[in-house]
C-alpha cells in the first residue's frame, strides 16, 4: 500500500490508498444495502390477499415486527462494515475518547470526508492527519503539547516536542499558533558566515543546561561534539583539512574518490555543521540531520548559512530514492538495541544514496570486536566497494585505548 498527500491550504493531509480488501468491503457493503433495501421495500408494499380482506391485527403486528428486524439488521450491518473498513485502512490508531484530551488534538486528528464523496482513483473517502503511531504511548505529553490558544503565541515548549520525538512520536501534529520569534543578531553573508560567530541572543536557550557558547564548548555534548561550537580558533577549524590520526580522512581526498562528481550530500548527526561547512567551501550542498539535544544545534547550523534538518534517526529519511551523491555518518550509526535497528538505518541510507555514490563512515567508535564484526558483516551484505578502510586505535581522556573504524565505500549499481 502506498500513501497519497493532498495539499490543503498550507497543510498536507495524508491518507492511505484503498487496498484490494477495502475495495471488496465497499462492494460487499453496497450489495448488502441493496439487498436489505429490496427486502424492506417488499415488506412495506406486499399485501397478501387474505390480509387485505380480513385486516387481521395479528398478521399486521407480525409484518411490522419483521420490518423492524430487517431495519435493525441493516443498521447493524452498516456499522460492522464501516468498522471493518476503518480497521483495514488504519483510521483508528489513537483513542480520542480518553479524558483530558486537548480539543486542538481532537480537531487536528478529526477525519474529514471528501467534499465530492469517494475518490474513484484512490478509493479514499476521508482525509486523515499524519501523526506518529507511538504518540499513543505518550498521550498525556501529546495533549499537553496541543494545549495552546488558537491564533495566539505558541508555548515555549520546544523541549517537550523533542521529548515526544525521542519517544517515537514522530511526526508531531501541526499547531495553529505562532512560534516564538527570536531576532537573529549579527548574521554574516555567505560564505563569511561559515566561520563567524553570531550573537548568543540569536539562539533559544530555554530547556538547556548551558546558556551561552562558552558553556557548550566546555562540555562533551556527545561523542562527536567536544568544543564543536568553537568555530573560530578551536579544533573544528582543522577537521577534514588536517589529519591528526590515520582514521582522519582529508575531505579533498574523499571527494577525489567520487569519479562522477559529488554535488549534494547528507550528514547524519553532524554536530555544529563543520562537515557541511567544509563541503560548502567546495561547492557541495550538504543537509545536516540533527536534534537539539543539550545544545541549539539547528539554530547554530542555520546561522552559518547551512541547511539543518530536525528529526530523529528513527524517522524514515524524507528524501526520494537514489538522490544523494554522498552520505556521511560518524557515531550516528551507534543506534544501540537490536541488530535489526541498525539494519533498518543502513537500508534507508542505501535507499537515498545513488549508485556510484560514496558512503563515508567517519571515526565510528567500535566498543569491542563483536560490534566491529557486526558492522563489517552488515556493510559487506550491501556489496559496497571498499575505496578506503582503516581500523585504528585512539587513546581516550582516561588513558585507555579505543578502536575506531573509518571507511569510504562506493554503492554498486544493482539490477
Amino acid at each position: 500500500m502506498g500513501s497519497v498527500s493532498l495539499k490543503v491550504g498550507d497543510g498536507t493531509a495524508r491518507f492511505k490508498r484503498a487496498s484490494v480488501c477495502s475495495s471488496a468491503v465497499n462492494v460487499l457493503m453496497l450489495f448488502s444495502v441493496i439487498i436489505t433495501n429490496i427486502f424492506a421495500f417488499y415488506a412495506f408494499t406486499y399485501h397478501p390477499t387474505k390480509l387485505h380482506h380480513h385486516h387481521n391485527p395479528k398478521n399486521i403486528a407480525l409484518i411490522s415486527e419483521k420490518v423492524s428486524l430487517i431495519l435493525r439488521e441493516i443498521d447493524s450491518s452498516q456499522k460492522k462494515l464501516a468498522q471493518m473498513e476503518k480497521e483495514l485502512l488504519g483510521y483508528e490508531s489513537i483513542d480520542l475518547s480518553r479524558p483530558n484530551i486537548a480539543n486542538e488534538l481532537k480537531e487536528f486528528l478529526k477525519h474529514h470526508e471528501l467534499p465530492l464523496g469517494k475518490d474513484s482513483r484512490t478509493g479514499i473517502t476521508e482525509m486523515m492527519a499524519s501523526v506518529g503511531h507511538s504518540c499513543e504511548n505518550s498521550m498525556d505529553l501529546l495533549s499537553q503539547y496541543m494545549s495552546y490558544k488558537v491564533n495566539g503565541p505558541c508555548p515555549d515548549d520546544w523541549s517537550l516536542g523533542q521529548k515526544l520525538i525521542l519517544r517515537g512520536c514522530e511526526p508531531l501534529p501541526r499547531r495553529r499558533c505562532f512560534a516564538k520569534t527570536i531576532p537573529k543578531v549579527g548574521l554574516q553573508p555567505f560564505p563569511v558566515s561559515l566561520w563567524k560567530n553570531v550573537s548568543e541572543k540569536s539562539f533559544s536557550w530555554s530547556g538547556l543546561g548551558c546558556k551561552n557558547i562558552a558553556c557548550l564548548n566546555s562540555k562533551k555534548l556527545n561523542k562527536d561534539c567536544t568544543g564543536c561550537f568553537n568555530i573560530v580558533n578551536g579544533y573544528e577549524t582543522q577537521i577534514y583539512v588536517k589529519a591528526i590520526g590515520k582514521n582522519d580522512f582529508l575531505i579533498d581526498d574523499v571527494l577525489a574518490m567520487g569519479n562522477v562528481g559529488i554535488r549534494i550530500g547528507f550528514d547524519i548527526g553532524g554536530g555544529s555543521g563543520v562537515f557541511a561547512a567544509r563541503m560548502a567551501e567546495r561547492n557541495v550542498t550538504v543537509v545536516t540531520a540533527t536534534l537539539n539535544v543539550d545544545a541549539p544545534f539547528n539554530e547554530f547550523i542555520a546561522a552559518r548559512g547551512l541547511f539543518p534538518l530536525y528529526f530523529s534517526l528513527d524517522h524514515r529519511f524524507p528524501f526520494y530514492d537514489n538522490v544523494f551523491d554522498l552520505v556521511h555518518v560518524a557515531n550516528g550509526l551507534d543506534v544501540g538495541g537490536r541488530p535489526e535497528k541498525l539494519e533498518f538505518l543502513m537500508f534507508d541510507i542505501d535507499r537515498i544514496l545513488r549508485a556510484g555514490g560514496l558512503f563515508w563512515v567517519d571515526n565510528f567508535h567500535c566498543y569491542n570486536d563483536d560490534k566491529k564484526r557486526a558492522l563489517t558483516r552488515l556493510i559487506e551484505r550491501f556489496g559496497y566497494k571498499k575505496l578506503k578502510w582503516v581500523v585504528g586505535e585512539k587513546i581516550n581522556s582516561s588513558g585507555k585505548s579505543e578502536v575506531y573504524l573509518s571507511a569510504v565505500l562506493q554503492k554498486p549499481a544493482r539490477v
